[in-house]
């Protein structure tokens, strides 16, 4: 008799150095359903599902499938097994096409060479199938976050599997592109494949999972249907304890500009038009003001204006001082704390140690260092603060390595790093990104606490929702342009889209 699970993982251990990541958890994937694995950043999700996919071989435990058990010690072994995995942090190599990403690893070859066109007829019609529009001919490095994960799924559809693992699949697209990724899954659940969905996002655990594993601090907390629960209870099982889904904030009371940017352009990389397009802004002492708009809309390229990581025209003005020429590290000095977009890009050093990458930015002080010599002492110390204050979960404390540590516990360190240095601007990119509701918490309550110490908050975010709880005002761009300014109290999720979609300009003048 078939089994009722295409996937059983049963009794599965696994440990690094310091810490038990997986204990004695049992999963259970039903065919043709879409089963959620939540919980905090560093609970152990990954860490499964990278055992079922042959990443980590686990101290105890058996894999079935199909009822019967299989040894997976390899990707290759579990691509054989028909299972394909989106990771996090995409595995796609920038300089090739977006074809030859796909078929990577999977050629059809005649004779040793590459048959290019029957590859590229398949992937068409997938693309065509589930609706994955892409450009096989562009790039990697040269397109969208949204596209790049789109690729992902084609790699992985490409291979035939019936058994999908998306791993924060949602934690870098706009909403639109989440609503399309919740049908594609619907439609591919429809076909018949199994999918197994790590997220921490509640709302999209209720929008679309049949069945949903809690794990908490490396242990199984219990399997619940998803009709017969709801966000607060999930949040419960998964923190521990209960969570403010709503920010709690009093109103702004907005004091001098602290940041002035006047007819700031940023030139595109690829194409003839600006990324960023003569815009002007201004923030002020006390309020959180937010950059919103769909992703590749030129917010990107402002931020990279604004620290000095792009050249661009036009005037920056700091509490007064013109800072349009500084060097980054000069912009960084005179006043700028910047959490980036992309934490292993920009943010941290991954193959250092937690504690060198927590005083990055501060080295040079006189805390740090003495006749150029780093104080040990001193910095760790205040690695451990920071630490224990953003609950920053590692193996190994301050000498943790970076890139072992999960994605949200990278985030927490940037963003406990940035805020702690005292700054009267804070640019903050996407704070919350792959954060779980307890972090999340944590990290706005922390905005607004910067905001009602007197500091100038610019909050650039691709969450609605964020957009419309935590900010004082909203700026939207759409092709390199500010095109509406609205009032969160007032505008409506509805109308922020149309902004957002350019099908609506002007909102209060149009420029801020």
């Amino acid at each position: 008799m078939e089994s009722e699970y295409i996937i059983e993982m049963c009794n599965i251990r696994k440990e690094f150095p310091g810490i038990v990541a997986n204990d004695d958890i049992t999963l259970q994937l039903r065919r043709g359903e879409i089963h959620a694995l939540l919980g905090e950043n560093g609970a152990g999700k990954s860490t499964l599902m990278s055992v079922l996919f042959g990443l980590y071989q686990p101290e105890a435990g058996v894999i079935k499938k199909n009822g019967k058990e299989v040894k997976i010690h390899s990707p290759n072994d579990a691509t054989a097994l028909h299972i394909g995995m989106v990771h996090q942090h995409f595995k796609l190599v920038d300089v090739f096409t977006v074809l030859d990403n796909i078929i990577l690893g999977a050629e059809d070859t005649k004779l040793g060479f590459l048959q290019r066109s029957l590859a590229r007829k398949k992937v068409q019609q997938l693309s065509e199938t589930y609706k994955l529009h892409v450009d096989l001919d562009a790039k990697v490095e040269d397109i969208t976050v949204g596209m790049q994960q789109r690729t992902e799924i084609l790699k992985m559809l490409y291979r035939d599997n019936e058994v999908l693992i998306f791993d924060e699949p949602t934690a870098v697209l706009t909403p639109q592109e989440i609503d399309e990724l919740m049908e594609i899954m619907r439609g591919f659940t429809r076909e018949g494949k199994s999918i197994l969905f790590i997220t921490h996002k509640l709302n999209e655990i209720m929008a679309v999972a049949d069945r949903c594993t809690v794990l908490r601090k490396g242990r199984l907390v219990g399997t619940v249907d998803i009709k017969d629960t709801n966000k607060q209870q999930l949040s419960n099982m998964m923190v521990g304890r209960p969570v403010q889904l709503q920010v709690q904030k009093e109103d702004a009371v907005p004091g001098d500009v602290i940041l002035d940017v006047k007819g700031l352009t940023v030139h595109a990389k690829t194409g003839r038009k600006n990324a960023v397009h003569d815009v002007s802004f201004q923030v002020r002492a006390g309020e959180i003001v937010c950059i919103a708009g769909i992703d590749g809309n030129g917010q990107t390229e402002l931020v990279y204006g604004l620290t000095g990581m792009e050249k661009a025209a036009g005037t920056i003005t700091l509490c007064g001082r013109d800072i349009s020429r500084l060097s980054i590290r000069k912009r960084s000095e005179s006043g700028i704390s910047h959490i980036p977009e992309d934490r292993h890009k920009h943010g941290l050093v991954l193959d250092d140690t937690l504690e060198n990458n927590i005083v990055l930015q501060s080295f040079r002080d006189k805390q740090f260092q003495h006749l150029g010599f780093i104080k040990r002492d001193a910095v760790r110390s205040y690695a451990e603060k920071i630490i224990g204050q953003y609950d920053v979960r590692s193996g190994q404390g301050p000498v943790t390595i970076a890139r072992s540590m999960s994605g949200g516990n990278q985030q927490k360190a940037i963003v406990g790093r940035e805020l702690d240095r005292e700054n009267p601007l804070l640019i903050a990119v996407q704070p919350t990104r792959g954060l779980d509701v307890g972090a999340i918490e944590y990290i706005h309550s922390q905005l607004v606490a910067q905001r009602d110490a007197g500091k100038a908050v610019l909050l650039v975010s691709l969450e609605l929702e964020e957009v419309m709880n935590v900010s004082d005002r909203i700026l939207v761009m759409y092709e390199g342009e500010i095109v509406g300014q609205l009032d969160p109290k007032t505008t409506t999720p509805q109308e922020l889209g149309l902004y957002m979609a350019g099908a609506k300009r002007g909102g209060k003048g149009g420029q801020a």
